[in-house]
């Protein structure tokens, strides 16, 4: 009887083992030094960071995670839970994705191969980062120039500051339109054009491809505009 139990129970965790569905994003790589420690593949549902795997590394810092996605969207690989100052922000899609790591430094300069939109988004932030640095100098020059109460470079800064913004909103819109038929366009544009016209906004929607208008991204989008017209009303 006791043998006949404990087949029972070592065939139904055989078919739960086997049942687990390994899905259509695999991630996987590898974190240096990472010796002991739970990773965790999550994205955003709703307005909540939900897990959808995760791995427990004992003596090995190699990983393999998965999902089934429908539409490519950010997800998050962190370390040990939802710390914010540990974790890799990277876009999902359908495939093998790799990402290599150091756990000293996580989540600073991953190395993340196999997902063309994070290809893209890596292109887009790298030219966003010299705009970032830009403004810094910018702020810097003011802040001296208003201390020593000098209106008229203050007034000549504010003119090129004001040139500079419109060149990053330029810059994004048709690094969006460009790229019309990925998922990473939308995505963008919700997120980088905050103080783009309503024009530049709907031009970017109607460039978008019938595809990328049904992801996830590409809806969200079209919400977007379509309330800021109907407020605009």
């Amino acid at each position: 009887m006791k043998k006949i139990i404990t087949l029972l129970v070592l065939s139904i965790l055989i078919t739960a083992c086997s049942s687990k569905k390994e899905g259509n994003m695999i991630v996987k790589g590898q974190i240096k030094g990472l010796k002991k420690g739970t990773l965790y593949l999550q994205k955003m549902k709703d307005t909540l960071l939900v897990s959808v795997d995760s791995v427990n590394l004992i003596g090995s810092d190699k990983f393999i995670l998965t999902d089934n996605i429908e539409s490519p969207v950010l997800y998050y690989l962190t370390f040990d839970g939802n710390t914010t100052d540990k974790r890799i922000l990277f876009f999902g899609e359908k495939g093998t994705i790799t990402i290599n790591d150091k756990v000293e430094q996580f989540g600073y300069t991953p190395e993340i191969y196999g997902s063309k939109n994070q290809e893209l988004l890596d292109k887009y932030n790298k030219i966003k980062r010299k705009f970032q640095n830009d403004r810094l100098e910018f702020i810097k020059k003011d802040f001296d120039a208003k201390k020593v109460n000098d209106t008229e470079l203050v007034a000549q800064l504010e003119k090129e500051y004001n040139k500079l913004a419109k060149k990053r909103v330029l810059f994004t819109t048709n690094f969006a339109i460009t790229n019309a038929d990925m998922e990473v366009a939308p995505y963008i544009a919700l997120t980088e054009m905050y103080d783009a016209s309503l024009k530049m906004l709907d031009t970017v929607n109607s460039s978008l491809s019938e595809r990328i208008k049904k992801s996830d991204y590409g809806k969200r989008f079209e919400e977007y505009v379509s309330k800021i017209k109907s407020n605009e009303k």
